[in-house]
């Protein structure tokens, strides 16, 4: 009788085996880079996370406003986007890199010069991702919806060809979102154009704009080197009352995405995706 209930202790008394997890699904994860064409309400990159990939990717959208390529890691984000390219344990990793609307325009901090500094940063981005184990993918920047005698005007053209030169020196595959851009904006027309802003033009700026050339907007001097300048976005309106601190507040402008743009844009952004990188195409939705 003592051996059996010997027996029945030793058994209790026998840890149980230890749980294993089975390997990591292999799951790939694409980084978004840029300024405030890709972040989420004011580019194509909510769009793109949300509708353009299938459930086999992650996708992390580190776009933020007015970052050129200087201020994107003089603030810290690059630094970010490089811990979100080694974390984890995806299969792959890719990040995508748009800049060119703040190196070329705005306040003195983050402008770059478009010969040297501009493709200098973005050789480096290229560099340190790869060294992160990331795969880099080069973006042209977005094309503005600014229009003169029913012609699109578009000044970024310099800052693409950039892109596009660096692209080939580093044998970084690219996605040309200014090309393509360009092209829809002009087949659409400046009124229809402007369906892509964040929020609708007033009626008399709807108005002024049917008639071919995109009015109400301010210049920015000097003009970024090798281009003429040319119309920037329409002024701010003051707001009647202060506005709530932390609301985004949709505007009118030649820029930003709203739903319907980044709808659009996303879906360019996916096409060039699937062409450039194959390997992702049949995670993709174009």
């Amino acid at each position: 009788m003592l051996k059996p209930l010997l027996l029945a202790a030793a058994l209790f008394a026998t840890p149980a085996l230890a749980q294993t997890d089975p390997p990591p699904f292999k799951a790939t994860k694409i980084v978004l880079v840029g300024d405030s064409t890709t972040a989420v309400n004011s580019g194509w990159g909510g769009a793109f996370c949300a509708t353009r990939i299938t459930s086999n990717v992650a996708c992390v959208n580190l776009g933020r406003g007015g970052r050129s390529t200087k201020t994107y890691r003089s603030e810290g984000s690059w630094t970010l986007a490089l811990a979100e390219m080694k974390g984890g344990a995806f299969a792959d990793t890719y990040v995508l890199i748009q800049f060119g609307h703040n190196d070329a325009y705005g306040r003195a901090e983050r402008l770059t010069d478009l010969a040297t500094e501009f493709p200098a940063n973005l050789k480096r981005y290229v560099e340190e991702a790869r060294a992160a184990g990331a795969h880099p993918v080069l973006v042209t920047p977005l094309s503005r919806r600014q229009f003169k005698d029913g012609k699109l005007v578009d000044d970024l053209v310099p800052w693409a060809r950039a892109v596009r030169a660096v692209a080939a020196e580093t044998g970084t595959p690219l996605v040309d979102l200014n090309a393509r851009s360009a092209a829809a904006a002009q087949a659409l027309g400046p009124l229809k154009a402007g369906d892509w802003a964040e929020a609708p033009p007033s009626p008399a700026l709807a108005k002024a704009i049917a008639g071919g050339t995109t009015v109400g907007v301010k210049f920015y001097e000097p003009p970024i080197p090798g281009a003429a300048p040319v119309p920037m976005d329409p002024p701010t309106p003051a707001p009647a009352a202060p506005p709530v601190t932390g609301r985004f507040e949709p505007l009118f402008d030649y820029t930003h995405l709203g739903p319907e743009g980044a709808a659009a844009c996303s879906e360019i952004i996916a096409q060039g995706l699937a062409e450039a990188v194959p390997a992702l195409a049949r995670n993709l939705v174009p």
